[in-house]
């Protein structure tokens, strides 16, 4: 089981970090086409950091005060019980409601929103009892109320449906693959002017410096 509750913050570091990869190495190299649709890693990206990120884990674990479940004096804890839809202060950070572990759990969802037709029943196959799982684990070992889990599951798939239909479903959508080519076409050449007059200016720095120390 502990085996099982690293895979999920694992697939979910591999994917985030091929997604910058393939943001970085468009800015790098801008005269090639991108290796995915742009739009992709921009979708999973943007979903991750909103959803589990900034929903989640900034907004409501941290304001919600909800304690957790093994906190609380029913089971064994010292603070009172509260309904999940009450705010309180009886916890600072890091608390309860909503759970971090089923928000980046579900949000392994959006993998299957991009993946060709034909992945898209394996990659589900795969991800919701991986999903299930996770979330389970944490109810019973008092990390988390269920109430918890099934609401942060809800939240972050309505976000992830919302952010898909900006990107995918709107006529016209949000921004185009092509769209997003252009622009870090544009950024990357930049970025490589301004790293060539970075090292030329760096390259007559050190020739000065060198004359100079040759000299005395």
């Amino acid at each position: 089981m502990r085996k099982v509750r690293h895979l999920g913050p694992f697939l979910v570091r591999v994917i985030a970090i091929v997604c910058v990869a393939v943001l970085l190495l468009k800015l790098l190299v801008p005269s090639r086409p991108p290796i995915l649709p742009l739009r992709k890693p921009i979708f999973l990206l943007s979903t991750l950091i909103l959803g589990p990120g900034v929903l989640v884990n900034l907004i409501l674990k941290n304001n919600w005060g909800r304690p957790r479940p093994r906190s609380v004096e029913e089971f064994g804890g010292e603070l009172p019980f509260q309904p999940v839809w009450k705010i309180s202060d009886y916890c600072q950070s890091n608390c309860s409601f909503v759970s971090g572990e089923a928000s980046a759990s579900i949000w392994l969802v959006s993998v299957a929103f991009i993946v060709p037709a034909t992945w898209r029943k394996a990659t589900l196959a795969f991800v919701l009892p991986l999903c299930l799982i996770l979330s389970a684990n944490r109810v019973a070992f008092g990390g988390h109320f269920f109430s918890d889990t099934l609401i942060s599951w809800g939240l972050t798939f309505l976000l992830v449906l919302g952010i898909y239909r900006l990107l995918y479903q709107n006529d016209p959508p949000l921004v185009t693959d092509r769209k997003l080519d252009e622009w870090f076409t544009v950024k990357g050449r930049k970025l490589q002017r301004t790293g060539r007059r970075v090292f030329i200016k760096a390259r007559r720095s050190l020739r000065t410096a060198v004359g100079k120390f040759s000299d005395s």
